[in-house]
């Protein structure tokens, strides 16, 4: 016989041929194999009869009232067998810990996050470890976190599937001397565009491209951070405008929140990366409660 016709397959075997034959092999019956692998009976002897035909050798012989193994099947069998058991442990190894998904934000996690969280350990088992970033993508983009809240706009070009959580108010932070401002509880949208703004480039979610061309505040300065943000502010700079749940969050002694009406509110997005997202990562996304009139983005 021709040498290559013998030559054993060895790239069309995977774990099933070898999880099934081995099966079978110690039940030395079909159907308890079948049943000890939750499959049926007739894929199991296709999935035996692959392997055997990978291999170019008998591993079984059948009858109609038995089976036994070959001498092949036999020695495959204590080879097989160890190597299996090794492999199932190093395959447990690292569920000896629960798992972990790292949920990054930035300056405040909104508390929807808090009952997500609380859901998903409830359903997983998985921890979550909040991971606190000042960039566009809460450090996603650098992998320092597997899922991410971002409050706006996603970067354009970003590679990251969103689902739209929530929307967040926005609300004017003045400084206390402000003489346009400071003695107002309410202000509308449109008024804002006479006074100069102080915009966060990094995490801010209010830029002057938000009102209508032609009547858009001045930039006053702008802030890398958060804090940066808030003592510019502070020291009458200009005016800054943030979601109402991250403002109300930092106080600061010379400033104080104005209400805005007619303002657009801020989409609250979670993020995760288009490739090789954590296993755990889609589902916390799918978990996740839409709010009404939001949708999920497609991929980008």
């Amino acid at each position: 016989m021709d040498e290559q016709a013998v030559r054993p397959d060895l790239a069309s075997i995977d774990l099933r041929h070898l999880r099934g034959f081995l099966a079978v092999a110690d039940e030395l019956n079909f159907t308890h194999a079948a049943a000890a692998l939750r499959t049926g009976q007739p894929t199991l002897t296709r999935t035996v009869r692959a392997l055997e035909q990978a291999l170019g050798t008998r591993l079984l012989t059948r009858t109609t009232r038995r089976v036994e193994l070959t001498e092949a099947g036999q020695r495959l069998r204590e080879e097989l067998a160890p190597l299996l058991t090794r492999l199932d442990a190093a395959l447990r190894a690292p569920l000896a810990e629960p798992p972990l998904l790292r949920l990054g934000f930035t300056s405040v996690l909104p508390e929807a996050c808090v009952t997500l969280s609380s859901a998903f350990k409830a359903a997983t088992g998985a921890g979550v470890r909040l991971v606190r970033r000042d960039t566009p993508l809460a450090g996603l983009e650098s992998g320092a976190c597997d899922i991410a809240v971002v409050r706006g706009d996603i970067p354009p070009g970003a590679a990251v599937h969103t689902r739209a959580l929530l929307h967040e108010p926005r609300i004017a932070v003045v400084a206390r001397g402000a003489a346009e401002l400071a003695g107002r509880r309410v202000v509308d949208w449109t008024e804002l565009a006479d006074v100069p703004l102080v915009v966060n480039t990094v995490t801010g979610t209010t830029r002057p491209e938000l009102w209508p061309e032609g009547r858009r505040p001045r930039l006053a300065c702008t802030a890398d951070n958060f804090d940066e943000w808030l003592e510019a502010v502070a020291a009458g700079h200009g005016v800054g405008v943030a979601p109402e749940p991250v403002a109300r969050r930092h106080t600061h002694p010379a400033l104080r929140h104005v209400r805005l009406k007619n303002a657009p509110p801020v989409a609250v997005h979670l993020a995760v990366p288009a490739r090789d997202a954590h296993p755990l990562a889609a589902r916390f996304l799918l978990n996740a409660r839409v709010s009404p009139g939001t949708c999920t983005t497609p991929p980008r």
